[in-house]
């Protein structure tokens, strides 16, 4: 799995392999059977889609489920949210709200408790990627926003305008693993002496320009743009409680299933599940315990996918995607 997001690593297809949004901007699902195979199993029960996008994965569930399914979407997007709109199914609502709220919005719904599935497809989506009005891309030239949804927040321009060097710095590092945070953070501080940082070009620009050692195949732009936008979105925060208001929210026996894209987040993922598939297995060698003393909560379902080469050579963003399923024991 490729550790880091660029402009050819969204989750979903090129223009060429996938129907248009009302929007206009092309999408398809990734690991789509894999998930909802995953996700589905029973079709008379209610489901979760905790990032809906453009609706891929809630429409294939929605195929799967009975006339007593329910499936419930969410999606902090603006942009999302109007696709949902035009989905008229009476099985089938949606609400407007971070996936880090899940829990709360199941309950809000009669659902806490009660959920057969839960599905999180994590990470920025080709129809946010594309629309250079989003602000998301070093290669297309739009203000520099990169919120999930714009009407909330602060916004990357706003963000440089105020953050110190360090800051800037560690965010880099942090997000975008960049070995020249550093010197990256520097020029950009420099730079914003002059003028303010109001395009994602001129942001690539400085941050290439400033760049000591490009990697082949990728723009030098592609961990500091990661980075920022992962920390404008709090993305790992809100995953981490999403897995956590997941659990919770799940019915014994439901599933969980996640979509990540790079390792950031897949290692999250990993680790709360292997958390709750051990459960007090850690205790110190020789305390007498009993198995249903442990207080396992998961337990795995198969290893981790990924798309097969034929997904990857139809949609080259699907190459870093990894799934990971569970199944809630109590």
């Amino acid at each position: 799995m490729r550790p880091y997001e660029s402009e050819t690593s969204g989750k979903r297809m090129p223009p060429s392999a996938a129907e248009p949004s009302r929007h206009g901007f092309r999408h398809a699902s990734v690991l789509l059977d894999g998930a909802v195979d995953a996700l589905v199993h029973d079709s008379g029960a209610a489901y979760l889609d905790g990032t809906f996008g453009r609706g891929g994965h809630s429409r294939a569930i929605l195929e799967r489920l009975s006339p007593q399914g329910r499936l419930l979407a969410i999606d902090r997007d603006p942009q999302a949210i109007a696709e949902a709109r035009t989905l008229t199914d009476s099985r089938f609502v949606i609400e407007q709200g971070e996936f880090a709220n899940l829990a709360e919005i199941a309950r809000r719904h009669d659902l806490f408790g009660k959920l057969d599935g839960v599905l999180l497809d994590v990470g920025v989506s080709s129809p946010q990627l594309d629309d250079p009005e989003r602000g998301f891309s070093f290669l297309r030239d739009g203000p520099l926003d990169m919120r999930m949804d714009p009407t909330r927040g602060e916004s990357a321009a706003d963000w440089l305008a105020r953050a110190s060097e360090a800051e800037i710095a560690q965010v880099f590092k942090t997000y975008g693993e960049e070995r020249f945070a550093k010197r990256l953070a520097r020029a950009v501080v420099t730079r914003r002496l002059d003028k303010p940082f109001l395009r994602t070009g001129d942001l690539a620009e400085v941050l290439k320009t400033a760049h000591p050692a490009w990697e082949k195949g990728k723009h030098p732009a592609t961990r500091a743009f990661q980075a920022l936008r992962i920390h404008i979105n709090a993305e790992l925060e809100q995953l981490d409680a999403a897995l956590a208001g997941a659990l919770e929210a799940l019915a014994p026996g439901g599933h969980l299933v996640v979509i990540s894209f790079h390792s950031l987040e897949d290692r999250r993922v990993k680790r709360f599940i292997r958390e709750h598939v051990r459960g007090d297995s850690d205790l110190p060698r020789g305390v007498p315990v009993r198995e249903d003393q442990l207080a396992r909560r998961l337990e795995m379902l198969g290893k981790a996918q990924r798309p097969s080469a034929a997904e990857v050579d139809a949609n080259p963003r699907a190459r870093s995607a990894v799934m990971r399923a569970a199944r809630k024991l109590a």
